[in-house]
């Protein structure tokens, strides 16, 4: 996909500082983490979470968690079974930490190769899942070489530092209380909707709070793809 010129200084900036804070902390894992900043993806996108996720021997998860109430989540996961050509995705959501804390919820995380954390609120997946069985689980899937993806708030939850987490609202971008995020992109926050919402200047009070943090904001439908200390970009937006 063609891209604009005046993109690739700020890919290769984003390259030089990513691969300076995150491979010692990226050394473990053999998986791909992918974050998208909103949207429905593009083919090009669902070729790379097929390719990577296990195409169709692949075991899908889809956690929802993020999602407002009321929400219809039947076309995800009609989505994730036409992208992988299965038959079944396990579907992970709970309010009650305790259950997120159990053997049997925790299941089809210990065989997943694919896990997809969708949008809304990324408040709720902190007051649900940070520091459960159910993160602990993730971390694994990254471990065995699986591929952890999360869009809108499910990018910006796989960040160390998590932004807009005030269950007031979104306007908030750094809010006491929901500022953890899973870490699975480590030393980094992660923003999204960029260029639809014009938050292309949001990240600098935060980067200017924490300053070793790398901030990183993504246009919908589009995806950063890290692996070790190498990243690559897809879809029709800018990072």
């Amino acid at each position: 996909m063609k891209r604009k010129n005046a993109a690739i200084p700020r890919l290769l900036t984003l390259f030089l500082l990513f691969a300076s804070f995150a491979s010692r902390a990226s050394a473990a894992n053999k998986g791909f983490v992918i974050a998208m900043g909103g949207g429905n993806g593009t083919p090009e996108i669902y070729e790379k979470w097929k390719s990577l996720g296990g195409g169709k021997n692949a075991k899908v998860v889809l956690i929802p968690t993020a999602n407002n109430p009321g929400d219809d989540i039947a076309p995800v996961v009609n989505g994730l079974k036409q992208v992988f050509g299965v038959q079944d995705v396990s579907v992970l959501d709970t309010k009650d930490r305790a259950k997120a804390n159990s053997a049997e919820f925790v299941a089809p995380l210990k065989q997943a190769t694919f896990v997809f954390i969708d949008g809304g609120r990324q408040w709720r997946l902190v007051d649900a899942y940070l520091g459960t069985r159910v993160e602990r689980e993730l971390r694994n899937v990254l471990k065995r070489g699986g591929v952890i993806a999360g869009n809108s708030a499910g990018a910006s939850i796989l960040a160390s530092y998590l932004v807009r987490g005030d269950p007031s609202g979104p306007e908030v971008v750094m809010a006491k209380g929901h500022e953890r995020g899973f870490a699975f992109v480590p030393n980094s926050a992660i923003d999204q909707h960029v260029s639809e919402r014009h938050r292309e200047h949001d990240m600098e009070p935060v980067v200017a709070a924490h300053p070793k943090l790398l901030g990183i904001g993504i246009d919908p439908n589009t995806i950063i793809v890290l692996h070790g200390d190498q990243f690559d970009v897809l879809g029709s937006g800018k990072v």
